[in-house]
């Protein structure tokens, strides 16, 4: 048993090892592109002996990222009253109950308005409202909203989902995710890179064996693999 427990602490060393040394590469690959803005840190998955079709298969997950985005994720906020007034300086967007129905009556603009904050939180008593007039568009980007619980730490709430990625699959066995961007420590990126290959393990039914392979990129320069 002693033997087998340091064969596996071995392997997630090597594993690490093997993150840290491809963002250092894509890193300074990325410092000779000279780009004008700042370059996000992407993970790109493929997976194999999968059937995506099969909704239990597919990968949808919120990993909250021990050194975060790089650029914080944007939050909006359905809510009246006291969980209203609070929200102002926590959230970048407000939405009150009264604005709903007008949302709804335009589509595009909602649609603007969704694919422009990444995450939405709601006081629990909306969330029927919410779903019955926006949801056909919220649903589909996988961006329905959080309950907000009676006493919850909104801060706390809020500061977790700045910090949090979506990893989803839907049908298609290659997909992506940001885990930083290139002004970050190289230690760092390689963490968050860990943190979200282990979750998308976690959730896959046969974990690494369904993994056939992982890329590390640049918004702009080339991938290099990982796994």
């Amino acid at each position: 048993m002693e033997e087998m427990s340091y064969k596996h602490s071995n392997l997630v060393s090597m594993t690490n090892k093997k993150t840290s040394e491809v963002v250092e590469s894509i890193l300074e690959q990325s410092k000779k592109l000279d780009r004008k803005f700042k370059q996000s840190i992407d993970v790109v998955f493929n997976l194999k002996n999968i059937d995506l079709n099969i909704p239990k298969n597919r990968v949808d997950e919120e990993i909250i990222l021990p050194y975060g985005r790089g650029n914080e994720a944007k939050v909006a906020l359905f809510a009246s009253g006291e969980l209203a007034i609070k929200s102002k300086k926590h959230v970048d967007l407000l939405i009150k109950p009264e604005e709903i129905e007008d949302l709804s009556k335009d589509k595009k603009q909602f649609k603007k308005v969704a694919d422009d904050h990444d995450f939405f939180i709601a006081e629990a008593p909306l969330m029927p409202t919410i779903g019955k007039t926006l949801g056909t568009v919220l649903g589909p980007r996988g961006k329905m909203p959080k309950p907000v619980p009676p006493q919850a730490d909104l801060t706390n709430m809020v500061k977790n989902l700045r910090n949090t990625v979506k990893v989803r699959s839907k049908s298609n066995k290659t997909f992506h995710t940001i885990a930083g961007n290139a002004e970050m420590s190289k230690d760092n990126i390689a963490e968050n890179v860990d943190v979200i290959i282990k979750r998308v393990e976690g959730a896959l039914e046969r974990g690494r064996m369904n993994i056939g392979s992982v890329y590390i990129k640049t918004t702009m320069g080339p991938s290099e693999r990982v796994i």
